[in-house]
């Protein structure tokens, strides 16, 4: 009896295992007719030879659609799948179909990405006025529901389960990343949030903040109190007093908040940029302590530089810091346009901002179902992004740590001296982060050092997890990332 039964579960497994072998996707029309619940497919189109931003993309089937009354969607089906998912995040308010990650279809990733459901400008706010659904679904629910659509789509096309799943994203994206791990852990096996929007609440009390001090006339918006002149002025002082401090003179702050510098250095700032920077430095709060984070020195340039940071000329558009902070305040929290900035007090900021957090933010260090089921998470963070002060960050995950000082099995967070916001600037950031995640997820191999990659000059620098840092040794050429030793600050 034991051979029969041995024999027939033999068989029985060489049966499944030739289905799973034999098993090839679906015809494009069988797709087009797939029915989910509460899910329109609008296009099913098989990509050849498509082009993406002047980048060419591997043979795919393109599948668009439309998940309730307006969250659109977009999964890529590689016809080379290598049995894996990998959805990418979107930047600031969304309002089209976004996905940083796209180019993993040409790694074999079947891969999505979403509007979080609205459709407008990515500074505009407006669409959340008066529409709880719209704005539920930009705090949280649409990447969850389009997470799980894209499964559903992946799983029917191709017959075949799904082996891994992942989700990469960097500013609303990574924000997007970490609400994932607190609030929807069982969606992915992997998670890289990068410069990561989390606490939007906090970030906009910053921005409102520094606007009250940048532009104290609402009526004149054209004057501010710091020119980007005066900051590239100021970040070239700076780099003067502190950039031999690490060792190096390379253009990096290697540890901005230890650095020794006093802005009483700086001695051409009048009394009206001094106090400005003092809040961009040192941060919003009120009576009852520290709102967020202020920025450290070394953004005084990237990406335009201390929160003034603009990207392209968009018209009747003060910068992009000012749009995204004031959107917030009007659309999000008042439910005002009219909304002043220049009069609000940060004195009524808990209470004003509370129920908007409830959906916005991603503050709890809670991950414990995260851990539970096997996922990783890994976080990083330039320490030169004039967008996001990056102590926040920090912050974030000293509160993992003391939370479960074990965390570090799961969660690791790594910041990067000179980076922009998501990257560029004078750092050493190049880093592919989806395969450091997968290479974590699928073979134990915990991230214990990552080699960072620059081109013109070719230079290759070594990232440790926080608060390890990567200090030049003295010796060999400093391009290259073997003639640097890892150091933890005291």
């Amino acid at each position: 009896m034991k051979s029969f039964l041995s024999i027939a579960i033999v068989l029985l497994i060489s049966i499944c295992t030739s289905w799973a072998e034999a098993a090839e996707p679906i015809s494009i029309d069988e797709l087009k007719a797939l029915q989910l619940p509460d899910v329109r497919l609008i296009s099913v189109v098989y990509q050849a030879k498509a082009k993406r931003g002047g980048t060419q993309a591997e043979p795919h089937v393109e599948v668009q659609g439309v998940i309730g009354k307006a969250i659109h969607f977009e999964v890529l089906l590689p016809d080379d799948w290598n049995g894996r998912f990998a959805m990418g995040g979107g930047g600031g308010l969304v309002g089209s179909v976004q996905n940083g990650i796209w180019k993993s279809v040409n790694k074999g990733f079947a891969t999505s990405g979403t509007d979080t459901g609205h459709k407008g400008a990515g500074t505009d706010g407006s669409w959340a006025q008066d529409d709880l659904e719209a704005f539920v679904n930009f705090g949280h629910a649409a990447i969850h529901r389009t997470a799980e659509v894209s499964k559903a789509i992946i799983r029917a096309y191709y017959q075949q389960p799904i082996e891994k799943s992942y989700f990469v994203g960097c500013s609303r994206g990574g924000g997007q990343a970490m609400m994932e791990a607190q609030r929807y852990p069982d969606d992915f096996d992997g998670i890289v949030a990068g410069a990561p929007a989390f606490n939007w609440t906090g970030f906009a009390a910053m921005g409102i903040n520094s606007n009250q001090e940048l532009y104290p006339d609402p009526n004149n918006l054209k004057e501010t109190v710091l020119t980007q002149k005066d900051l590239d002025t100021l970040y070239d002082d700076i780099m003067a007093l502190t950039d031999a401090q690490d060792g190096l003179e390379d253009g990096i702050i290697t540890d901005p908040v230890n650095v020794k510098f006093d802005l009483d250095q700086i001695k051409w700032l009048n009394e009206k940029q001094r106090s400005a920077l003092k809040v961009l430095y040192g941060g919003p709060s009120n009576s009852r302590g520290k709102i967020y984070s202020g920025f450290p020195i070394g953004a005084e340039k990237g990406n335009g530089g201390l929160f003034v940071w603009q990207v392209g000329p968009i018209p009747n558009l003060v910068n992009l810091g000012y749009a995204f902070t004031t959107n917030i305040y009007k659309y999000f929290v008042f439910q005002d346009p009219d909304w002043d900035y220049s009069t609000y007090d940060l004195e009524g900021w808990e209470k004003d901002t509370h129920l908007a957090g409830t959906v916005l933010n991603a503050t709890d260090p809670d991950m414990d179902a995260f851990e539970a089921r096997g996922g990783k998470i890994i976080i990083w963070h330039g320490w030169s992004d004039a967008a996001l002060p990056a102590q926040a960050t920090i912050e974030y995950y000293d509160e993992v740590l003391k939370r479960n000082p074990k965390a570090t099995d799961f969660a690791r967070l790594f910041m990067i001296p000179g980076c922009y916001h998501c990257g560029g600037g004078p750092g050493v950031s190049g880093v592919d982060w989806l395969d450091v995640i997968v290479n974590w997820v699928e073979n134990d191999s915990a991230p214990d050092k990552i080699i960072a990659t620059k081109s013109n000059p070719d230079k290759t620098r070594p990232l440790y997890p926080y608060p390890a840092q990567a200090l030049y040794d003295g010796d060999g050429d400093p391009n290259d990332a073997k003639n640097f030793k890892e150091v933890t600050p005291n």
